[in-house]
């Protein structure tokens, strides 16, 4: 039976996908030793000098609501906070205006500030004068401002990542090639947006004190801290791999679905696909694994891809194909009301698309499964994370309010307690105000309907350090105390800090009708999500 119930992947899917549509569905691997528990390790000395080192795209950038801003509270950053270790835990920063590409939170409440929770007919052509001077400030101070300027770095950054990349951009590109895609800025008052704002982001990630750090990838930045080993036998204690998300993101970000060609290793050539063939995505993964394999890391864990309808950037339209679907007929922007929905008008994705590359992804994190095992069945201390299974676990419309979809290995993800008090339980519907300072809905994802909260990083983190402590990773307090097992996240700490789900903007109240128009007005989901376009 196919893992939709009743469909078929759409009819463009290649042969490898509609082959592997028959067949039953990938079951999630929350074993992170996947089936191989007992290796033989190499002998260890010391304590590593770099204690974590992340390499990743946008949620390990620490991207939220269209922008990367808080990166002290990014999950790799939430991990080193709880290993005692975030005062030497070094990570780019993005302090202006909200940070890159387009901060919607920020935005937003720059709205409600002045124009409260709603807007009358007087009031709009003033809130779309306010909202254009705001992204004009914005455009300004990262293209010819202060944000322009990238300081010379004197160490690499723990935190590797830069949000909207891929498998090959990571293996290839470096900072001279970021650099050199930033052109003369033009101050476009029309389409108000940072120029090359991606390349800028990453100058800030990558190491430039020197003409040959310059010209390092992602990966050969991790080797250069994984061979400064002092008194241990590796320079890194864990690192932590997640990659391939934007194999396959686009898809929902842009309402399309183009299967990669085979020149998608060309990095301008490739900008055409918005899902990767898995044959492409193992071939570019084997890279990924020979590179990490040069990094001198007591332990490894690699992440799964999360299946990308869950998120609610693309909202099922109506009702499932039919009772025990995981599918619906149309995936479309949040803010398109069933009853107003046309589909020759609206972009969206069909329900045979969107099981096509869930079938995809199944197969991408196969491989990232399998490579996994190969490595512990050598003698790697290698782990897997499998977000895919953690994400679906806590998906409100394909499987919590849908019990005839749930499949035989499903069971609703255990919430953290100070998560659990919350009023209401925060969950991954798109996120709303109740217009009165409280959240009436939402919470796991931030206003761009793609990328987590605070408390949903904090999550993803805790999953993470449980993956550590089974590797005997020690936790300490700042002090150098060792801390007992559990070892569990500060969620009240990160309560405070998440300003989403502690305090969402007031005109968040109609959340969809007001992204609804600055989508009209200000072209918001393609300015904002054009990260990942």
């Amino acid at each position: 039976m196919p893992a939709s119930g009743e469909i078929s992947v759409a009819d463009n899917a290649p042969k490898e996908v509609k082959d592997r549509s028959k067949k039953e569905p990938r079951v999630p691997q929350f074993d992170a030793t996947v089936g191989v528990p007992d290796i033989k390790l190499a002998k260890r000395s010391g304590t590593p000098k770099h204690r974590l080192v992340a390499i990743g795209d946008s949620l390990t950038h620490g991207f939220q609501s269209g922008a990367v801003f808080n990166t002290d509270i990014s999950y790799p950053a939430i991990i080193a906070y709880e290993l005692g270790w975030l005062d030497k835990f070094r990570y780019p920063r993005y302090p202006g205006y909200g940070g890159l590409p387009l901060n919607m939170e920020l935005l937003l409440r720059e709205l409600a500030d002045r124009f409260g929770a709603e807007l009358n007919l007087f009031e709009v052509p003033l809130a779309l004068f306010a909202a254009r001077s705001w992204m004009g400030k914005l455009e300004d101070y990262y293209e010819r401002g202060d944000g322009s300027h990238v300081a010379k770095t004197s160490g690499y950054n723990h935190a590797l990542a830069v949000y909207g990349w891929d498998l090959r951009d990571a293996l290839q590109k470096t900072y001279d090639a970021c650099a050199a895609r930033i052109g003369s800025p033009r101050d476009d008052r029309i389409h108000q947006i940072v120029q090359n704002h991606n390349d800028r982001a990453a100058l800030s990630v990558y190491p430039n004190g020197s003409d040959d750090d310059r010209k390092l990838t992602l990966f050969q930045t991790a080797a250069k801290l994984g061979d400064e080993k002092d008194d241990s036998e590796c320079g890194i204690e864990t690192l932590i791999v997640f990659l391939g998300a934007n194999n396959a993101l686009k898809c929902v970000t842009q309402l399309r679905v183009g299967w990669s060609g085979d020149d998608y290793r060309d990095l301008g050539k490739k900008e055409q696909y918005t899902v990767w063939q898995p044959s492409h995505f193992a071939a570019e993964f084997a890279e990924i694994v020979e590179e990490i394999k040069k990094i001198h890391a007591r332990h490894v864990v690699l992440c799964t891809v999360p299946h990308v309808t869950i998120p609610p950037i693309s909202r099922g339209i109506g009702t499932k194909i039919q009772p025990g679907s995981r599918y619906f007929p149309h995936y479309t922007r949040p803010w398109v009301r069933d009853a107003d929905f046309d589909p020759r008008k609206d972009k969206s994705i069909t329900g045979p698309e969107a099981f096509a590359v869930d079938v995809a992804i199944d197969m991408f994190n196969q491989t990232i499964e399998d490579a996994v095992r190969a490595a512990r069945k050598g003698n790697r201390d290698w782990y897997l994370l499998d977000a895919a299974g953690l994400l679906d676990r806590m998906a409100s419309r394909r499987f919590i309010t849908d019990p005839n979809a749930r499949p035989d290995w499903w069971t609703p993800y255990p919430l953290p307690p100070a998560l659990r008090a919350l009023q209401p339980v925060v969950d991954s519907r798109y996120l709303a105000s109740d217009g009165h300072g409280g959240r009436a809905a939402g919470g796991l994802f931030s206003l761009d309907g793609v990328h987590p909260t605070t408390v949903a990083y904090g999550i993803l983190a805790q999953e993470t350090i449980n993956i550590l402590r089974l590797a005997g990773v020690p936790f300490t307090t700042p002090t150098g105390a060792a801390r007992p097992d559990p070892v569990n996240v500060d969620f009240d700490r990160l309560i405070r800090l998440d300003t989403l789900v502690q305090r969402p903007p007031d005109n968040v109240t109609l959340t969809l009708d007001i992204l609804s128009w600055a989508d009209e007005k200000l072209d918001w989901a393609k300015r904002a999500l054009t990260f990942l376009s």
